[in-house]
C-alpha cells in the first residue's frame, strides 16, 4: 500500500512562492512516477507536474511552465514542487500522485495514477 503525505500549502500573497513536499511509503520509491496534480472549486482536477524515477525526465503543465520546479529526493522519498511567481489562478487543492514507472504519453491524465495523497491547500490572494 502506498501512502503519500503532502505538506507545505498555506496563504501567500500574489507573486509569492511556496515549496510543497510529499513524503511516501513505497519501495524501491526510484520505480514510481510521480506527480503533482490541484483542483480548484468547482473545477476538475488538473495536472500540474510530473517526473520519473531518478528525474531524468520531467513534464509540466504549460500554465505552470518557467514559474513551478518538481524535483525529488531518492533517498529521503520525498516529492516537491516549488512554486514561485504565484497567481491567485494558482489556488487549489494540490494533490501528490505516485504510479508504477513512467509513461511519457500519458503523465498528464489521473487515471493513470494509482496513489493520491489526502491533498495540501494553496491559497494565494491578490
Amino acid at each position: 500500500q502506498v501512502q503519500l503525505v503532502e505538506s507545505g500549502g498555506g496563504l501567500v500573497q500574489a507573486g509569492g512562492s511556496l515549496r510543497l513536499s510529499c513524503a511516501a511509503s513505497v519501495r524501491p520509491f526510484s520505480s514510481y512516477g510521480l506527480g503533482w496534480f490541484r483542483q480548484a472549486p468547482g473545477k476538475e482536477r488538473e495536472f500540474v507536474a510530473a517526473i520519473s524515477g531518478f528525474g531524468g525526465t520531467i513534464h509540466y503543465a504549460d500554465s505552470v511552465k518557467g514559474r513551478f520546479t518538481i524535483s525529488r529526493d531518492n533517498a529521503k522519498k520525498t516529492l516537491y514542487l516549488q512554486m514561485n511567481s504565484l497567481k491567485p489562478e494558482d489556488t487549489a487543492m494540490y494533490y501528490c500522485t505516485a504510479r508504477r514507472g513512467f509513461n511519457t504519453d500519458s503523465v498528464s491524465r489521473a487515471y493513470d495514477y494509482d496513489s493520491w495523497g489526502q491533498g495540501t491547500q494553496v491559497t494565494v490572494s491578490s
